[in-house]
């Protein structure tokens, strides 16, 4: 099974803040605790290409992860695809962002899940658990971003 999970959350920041914030993985744990840590390659500024590879925490289980960025059209758009073989996967990802009317930036965050073998009977759980999260997922970048 796979499927999406998504939200979107204004934040009280410009749109070139957030984005460079977004594009920098590496902050990724300031805002989602499974993240136990990360690390970006090549060295150097976010691009087409860049790999950040985490090791993460799932229902009690570590896992390690590689995410390859496919996508990078600043200030609007990052777009990845998850290149590691586990049991569920975020196939494609990213984050919309556009400038509101009051100088905010409207954030849309999505990932698409994908089980593999086993992992099949397991997106489902996955699935609902990451979309029941998605809106406090939002919640704790804004409370992150607005903070820095």
């Amino acid at each position: 099974m796979a499927g999406q999970f998504e939200a979107t959350v204004d934040i009280d920041r410009p749109i070139d803040e957030v984005f460079a914030f977004l594009a920098d993985g590496t902050n990724d744990p300031k805002f989602s605790p499974r993240v136990l840590e990360i690390a970006k390659t090549p060295d150097g500024p976010t691009a087409v290409g860049t790999v950040f590879a985490s090791t993460v925490k799932d229902a009690g289980v570590k896992t390690k992860r590689e995410f390859k960025i496919t996508e990078l059209e600043s200030p609007s758009r990052i777009r990845w695809a998850e290149q590691s073989k586990n049991l569920v996967t975020a196939s494609q990802g990213g984050y919309d962002l556009e400038s509101t009317s009051d100088g905010k930036t409207r954030l849309r965050v999505f990932n698409v899940l994908e089980g593999h073998g086993l992992g099949k009977l397991l997106a489902g759980f996955a699935l609902s658990a990451a979309r029941k999260d998605a809106p406090d997922f939002a919640n704790r970048i804004k409370t992150v971003v607005e903070a820095s």
